[in-house]
């Protein structure tokens, strides 16, 4: 079968010919693709960021947000049968440890994690456990879920913990308007009752956000060169439009970018005792413990969300309330998808669909 696969950090992932994976244990799913979500995790998997951490085995097929229809099952699998669609949780747990059995499923003691430390779903078949399979209904299309399985679920994930923060008429900031920036919104409407602001230097994205619900939306880009910071980084002008836009600063700043400096303006964002929320990464979050103190900030990192989580997202998806918008690329054009990612040329999400 055809595959996206990693061989050396730094470089360009490849398309192989690969070997079909099979049907091993009980509980083993064999899940026909339909599609695949490409996630700024695949460009920080290519740099190795995450080799100290998952320590995975090279080559190894790269994605970790997939959607598509059983093909095989093995023999104590009673919740799918083949022929099901299905979206796939990206941890594969064992459902046994203390934080499994707690409903931490993306803590488990004994998980792998496809894309990243193992063979993951950009190809056309992809090994999974019935544990990490929650069924649709037959008339979804798998290009038009994909992506909730890590993007939408991560996005979700944080929103949900914020949720007591955020009463009517509080303010959250999302910075970051893309592929988890968006469902970041519209969770935060479904959810929510805050007066959301988002920063973004995207005009597209910006657009997007506010068709999403968005009430209020500043782009860097736009803020006069003039009026940028003189001084401490609460004196940025992006801070001070989103400082004013929020009478004061916001309860929940949601960061999606957390890197190229937005994990400073973020925190700076904050009215006192308010929570900055880290979802994207790649950058060093530094904060004066005696700011923590006197004005009580917290900070808070976000994971991908658990199979509760998953649930309650697809069924606000089948209600309409969240939806992704995306743009889709044969599988075989994957390297391409990379790159318009890393260049910041998409709006939404990238969808990797094989064989279309």
């Amino acid at each position: 079968m055809k595959a996206v696969r990693v061989h050396r950090y730094g470089e360009d992932a490849r398309i192989d010919d690969v070997a079909e994976p099979e049907i091993t244990g009980p509980w083993d799913v064999l899940v026909r693709v339909g599609a695949a979500g490409v996630c700024r995790t695949d460009l920080h998997v290519l740099e190795g960021q995450w080799d100290a951490i998952q320590r995975p085995e090279l080559p190894y097929i790269l994605g970790h947000e997939n959607a598509g229809w059983v093909l095989e099952t093995g023999s104590a699998v009673t919740n799918v049968q083949p022929g099901d669609t299905v979206i796939l949780h990206p941890v594969v747990a064992c459902g046994l440890c203390a934080p499994c059995r707690a409903g931490e499923d993306s803590h488990c003691e004994a998980s792998s994690f496809p894309g990243l430390n193992t063979d993951g779903g950009m190809a056309e078949l992809l090994k999974t456990s019935a544990r990490a399979v929650v069924k649709l209904e037959p008339s979804v299309a798998p290009a038009d879920v994909a992506a909730l399985a890590d993007a939408g679920l991560t996005a979700y994930h944080a929103v949900r913990k914020a949720v007591p923060l955020l009463p009517p008429g509080s303010e959250a900031v999302v910075i970051g308007a893309g592929g988890l920036g968006h469902i970041g919104v519209q969770s935060l409407k479904a959810l929510t009752g805050a007066h959301i602001t988002v920063v973004d230097t995207s005009d597209a994205a910006l657009a997007l956000a506010k068709d999403l619900g968005a009430d209020a939306t500043v782009n860097p880009n736009d803020l006069h060169p003039a009026a940028r910071a003189v001084g401490e980084p609460p004196a940025d002008a992006v801070v001070l439009a989103v400082l004013d836009i929020t009478c004061g600063g916001a309860h929940v700043v949601f960061d999606f970018v957390g890197e190229h400096g937005t994990e400073i303006t973020g925190p700076a964002m904050l009215r006192n005792r308010g929570s900055y929320y880290a979802i994207g990464y790649g950058g060093t979050l530094a904060l004066p413990t005696i700011d923590l103190i006197s004005r009580e900030i917290s900070v808070v990192g976000n994971l991908v969300g658990t199979y509760q989580d998953l649930a309650e997202l697809m069924t606000l998806n089948s209600q309409g309330e969240i939806t992704l918008h995306t743009t889709t690329y044969d599988l075989l054009d994957a390297v391409q998808a990379l790159h318009d990612l890393d260049a910041g040329k998409l709006t939404g999400r990238a969808i990797l669909v094989p064989n279309p």
